[in-house]
């Protein structure tokens, strides 16, 4: 749980504000005045300018910090007085050293981004249509993204619309890698985060999904046509499109009835190693999901086997054993073997040989 806003980074106008009038060899700089609002005693100490004038708080008004941090800030050499020497006391914030600025509750659509600039981006990507009548300006999002999340988070638009979100964290991302080829990282954070933000978009408009919200995603990363024919480069990145189907599990953690082998093959394939189920293997017609990485990935559910076996071919017995050892004989690469199945009734030393690893359904794939 993020706790911590990050702050924005300064915009040209606001680094303009930087001057280096005395030629400070750590550049741009400019003078933050030591007094501040209140009345307290410890905060209203005698400070000395180098004319040797003593400086007191204005009427109202008490130093910003304590006498031992002044006398920190006059030891660094940053401690200013004005042009005459004998000034109100401040002290030198470097351009270099300056932090980013703390994101206010008022934004412009100067910074922000406004419906009209929304609209125009929507109408370029889709060579003047796009039918999505309330998208979000792309820099309204990427300011909020820059506010509450890093890179490496992965980010959740539950309303994802024109798909706004998802082309905003991949702007994001260029950005990033740019500044990280130029040595220094979004925020500061520098080379070690070349992990770009992530984003999960969910529009449930059958509708506007695939024709609108998938499809201004593909054309940010991928590259287009915009209206007047010219060829726009893709941002990279990609994603991936998936339809929500069934719910697996009921309110009590089982299986639902109405759940087909293909429904938790495609899951149990996705649980075990990150990777959406090959379609060759979808058929509904081998317990062998596939391989990967090493390990042949079989399910035991709804009968595959059909063979009238314990539980229909749902467990791994000496049975089923001999179909799966056959079936992954016959591929490449397989080094172990991954059996998701109702029960286990094989010794944990006969797996071993085996070299298997017994997952039980509807647990394990919970758990994972």
């Amino acid at each position: 749980f993020k706790k911590v806003r990050n702050k924005l980074s300064r915009s040209p106008e606001q680094a303009a504000q930087y001057k280096n009038p005395d030629k400070d060899p750590k550049g741009p700089w400019r003078a933050i005045p030591w007094d501040a609002p209140n009345i307290r005693a410890n905060l209203e100490y005698p400070i000395f300018t180098p004319t040797g004038k003593t400086r007191k708080p204005p009427a109202g008004r008490c130093w910003s910090r304590t006498e031992k941090q002044w006398l920190e800030i006059v030891a660094a050499g940053i401690a200013y007085f004005g042009k005459s020497g004998d000034g109100a006391p401040s002290f030198k914030q470097y351009l270099s050293e300056a932090p980013g600025i703390v994101p206010n509750t008022w934004w412009s659509h100067e910074d922000a981004g406004h419906t009209d600039e929304a609209q125009k981006e929507v109408m370029e990507l889709f060579s003047g249509g796009g039918g999505f009548a309330t998208p979000k300006p792309t820099r309204l999002i990427e300011r909020i993204l820059q506010i509450a999340t890093n890179p490496g988070d992965l980010i959740l638009d539950s309303f994802a619309g024109s798909g706004t979100t998802g082309h905003a964290v991949l702007k994001m991302n260029v950005a990033m890698e740019a500044s990280a080829g130029e040595g220094a990282g979004e925020e500061g954070l520098g080379r070690s985060h070349s992990l770009g933000r992530r984003f999960i978009l969910v529009e449930m408009d059958e509708k506007i999904a695939p024709e609108i919200t998938r499809e201004r995603v593909k054309r940010v990363a991928e590259g287009y046509t915009n209206a007047k024919g010219e060829a726009v480069a893709g941002l990279g990145g990609g994603f991936r499109y998936v339809r929500l189907g069934e719910a697996l599990f009921d309110e009590e953690g089982r299986i639902r009835e109405s759940v087909r082998f293909a429904e938790l093959a495609r899951h149990v394939y996705f649980t075990e190693t990150g990777e959406p189920l090959p379609k060759v293997r979808v058929s509904g017609k081998t317990p062998l999901l596939g391989v990967h990485q090493g390990r042949a990935v079989f399910l035991l559910y709804n009968g595959i086997l059909a063979d009238g076996s314990i539980g229909g071919g749902n467990a791994l017995c000496r049975e089923t054993l001999g179909v799966i050892l056959d079936l992954a004989a016959r591929e490449e690469g397989v080094e172990r073997i991954v059996v998701y199945g109702t029960s286990e009734r094989l010794s944990k030393a006969r797996q071993k040989r085996e070299r298997i690893e017994f997952k039980q359904i509807p647990y394990s794939i919970k758990i994972s």
